[in-house]
């Protein structure tokens, strides 16, 4: 039964000229004065969803998008700031690219923010998608399988730094401490983590992209919640991950109820009618499609049509989805309160387990939209689940 709302922001400054006839988006260049808005508008929504009652205000953590799709460089430190400037609202990291730190320093950093707001920012990592963030860190992401051989070894260290007073490390990747180092008179052989989260255990959170029984089996392994659409990721109840996710906490020994430990992420527009809310929300449904088709978040599109997104005068007649088409799908929640309400009435019957969703709307939807959308959805949508 759903319990919890909360919402994700990429972290997108407002854009102009929006849409697949709109600016394309290799062609975006913005002034360093335009990307630093986004962190008026993640305060402008930290502080509404805090007022109307929403539990977490996740935030994304990106690199170099001088386009200004993804603009939040260190979302804990944004989290440590939007903890002070609100009440009660808890700040999500949705996610911290591991890949792109030394695990020690996304430990220490997270257990530094943990204390200083009393527990309200929620821990959660990814593996990455963007190759000029990835690979310009110093990481692999082109080759999948040592991106996630990486990920999954800082993963076990950052488990160990929260869950042991002290502790060693031998892998493929990291030796911690390295062999043979002296200490005011003693050789290290162990250390600990100074200071530790105030909140044990953590809980954690990872987005669910592949979905693979090795990604699946890992996160029941340390008890990753999983979050599933949302941000780049196509949103919606994919039933067969549902399904997977729980299996694979059940080989771990860990039985949940269906949808049990996920958070489930729709893209949502409340309007009159489905018709209206299909009109004012196409652009920014279609600004979305052009950022990410070509970074493969598009299922289903050809190699001409993922290329016609880059050219404005190609794009419209490219037979890209559409926003009807997502509806369908059952990504998107449009049309009157009433509906959207009953949607998410049967998403809650069809996975009993489930408590936490996530709302909100795609990269280019402009600040007084998502204010607009989110108030709306508090006032006329959320009543209908308060317990």
């Amino acid at each position: 039964m759903i319990k919890r709302f909360g919402s994700l922001f990429a972290g997108h400054v407002d854009l102009d000229h929006e849409g697949l006839d709109g600016t394309a988006a290799n062609d975006r260049w913005l002034p360093d004065e335009e990307l630093a808005g986004v962190f008026p508008k993640s305060e402008a929504i930290a502080k509404l969803m805090d007022r109307t009652g929403y539990d977490t205000f996740w935030l994304a953590e990106h690199h170099f998008q001088r386009e200004g799709y993804e603009c939040i460089p260190n979302i804990l430190m944004l989290a440590l700031h939007l903890c002070h400037i609100t009440k009660r609202i808890k700040i999500g990291c949705g996610f911290n690219i591991a890949p792109m730190w030394h695990p020690l320093r996304m430990a220490e950093d997270y257990a530094t923010a943990d204390w200083l707001t009393g527990g309200r920012v929620v821990f959660g990592v990814g593996r990455g998608y963007h190759t000029r963030e990835v690979e310009v860190f110093g990481a692999p992401l082109r080759d999948q399988e040592a991106n996630r051989e990486l990920f999954e070894e800082q993963v076990e260290v950052i488990f160990k730094s929260f869950n042991q007073r002290a502790f060693s490390h031998q892998g493929k990747y990291y030796t911690i401490p390295p062999p043979q180092v002296p200490y005011r008179g003693y050789e290290l052989s162990e250390i600990s983590l100074v200071p530790r989260p105030k909140t044990l255990p953590v809980e954690c959170w990872q987005p669910v992209v592949s979905a693979s029984t090795r990604a699946l089996d890992f996160m029941a392994k340390h008890d990753i919640k999983g979050i599933i659409g949302g941000g780049a990721a196509q949103g919606g109840a994919n039933e067969k991950v549902v399904h997977a996710f729980r299996e694979a906490r059940a080989r771990a020994g860990k039985e949940t109820k269906l949808g049990g430990d996920l958070c489930i992420g729709f893209s949502f527009y409340i309007a009159d009618s489905v018709e209206q809310g299909i009109k004012e929300a196409t652009p920014f449904f279609e600004e979305n499609i052009k950022m990410f088709a070509p970074l493969g978040f598009v299922h289903g599109l050809t190699p001409q049509q993922i290329e016609a997104t880059a050219d404005p005068k190609r794009a419209r007649q490219a037979g890209l989805p559409t926003l009807r088409q997502a509806i369908k799908a059952g990504t998107w929640l449009i049309g009157p309160p009433e509906q959207v309400t009953q949607q998410l009435k049967d998403i809650e019957q069809k996975y009993p387990g489930l408590e936490v969703v996530n709302v909100g709307q795609p990269v280019g939807t402009p600040q007084a939209v998502i204010l607009e959308q989110l108030e709306r959805f508090s006032a006329q949508v959320m009543p209908a689940f308060k317990r």
